[in-house]
């Protein structure tokens, strides 16, 4: 006997087919709306309400303000990469150094200079003390055998100043004075005569022209005065011409 199938039509599920190109049910499509327009009003309307009252931060735009620094203070700008202070600033830079150099330059060449007028002026002091004391021993030279004379006229006329008259003191006392005045003179310029009398001989400044054995000296003393020498500083003019004594 076949199955009931009365009894079974109370649990079926009726399925409805949809064809893809929604011809056999067109009203499929009107029954159940479609959800991504309403989930994109939604966003819609967030956006609209942060472009209203919130700050909106670009990620790819760089910070119109520098970040802070440790201490609070605003970081200082990057300066740029290139333009014209850069380059007015590099041109400044180089000249400096070309300043810097020239005047280092210039003060090795002052300090040359002065160390070359320094040496300079010690060389022409050296050779104009050279050439006084040149000179002033030439004229020395020349007035010394006239200084001589007149001291061996005053010698000699000594023993003789008793015996003669008024008249002839007085010109012996005016000769006597000139030998002074000349002698003040050269002493004046620098021409300073050697004691020799009771003085060790020294070659440097006597030259020997009389020997005698004495007991009274010791050997290579000066006994005796003949000429008189002198000096000009450490030039000297005239060697002393005096007597030494000798061993016996």
């Amino acid at each position: 006997m076949p199955p009931d199938n009365k009894g079974n039509s109370s649990n079926r599920i009726p399925v409805n087919f949809l064809d893809s190109d929604g011809e056999n049910n067109p009203d499929a499509g009107a029954e159940t709306p479609s959800s991504e327009p309403e989930f994109k009003h939604d966003m819609d309307e967030e956006f609209n309400s942060a472009d209203e009252g919130d700050e909106v931060f670009d990620l790819d735009s760089p910070p119109s303000h520098p970040s802070p620094q440790a201490d609070g203070t605003p970081a200082e700008a990057p300066p740029a990469s290139g333009g014209p202070e850069v380059a007015e600033l590099v041109a400044t830079r180089a000249e400096l150094k070309r300043l810097e150099a020239e005047v280092k330059d210039l003060r090795d060449s002052l300090a040359r200079r002065q160390a070359d007028f320094e040496n300079y002026r010690k060389r022409v002091d050296r050779e104009r003390a050279a050439t006084y004391d040149r000179v002033v021993a030439d004229i020395a030279s020349k007035l010394l055998p006239v200084l001589d004379n007149l001291k061996r006229a005053l010698e000699t006329e000594a023993s003789l100043e008793a015996s003669e008259s008024d008249e002839f003191r007085h010109f012996l006392s005016g000769v006597d004075l000139i030998y002074k005045q000349l002698g003040g003179v050269l002493d004046a310029l620098g021409v300073k005569p050697i004691v020799a009398e009771g003085e060790q001989f020294n070659p440097h400044l006597h030259e020997a022209v009389v020997t005698e054995p004495s007991d009274d000296h010791e050997p290579d003393t000066v006994i005796q005065e003949i000429v008189r020498g002198f000096t000009l500083g450490d030039k000297l003019i005239r060697p002393s011409l005096v007597k030494v004594a000798i061993k016996k």
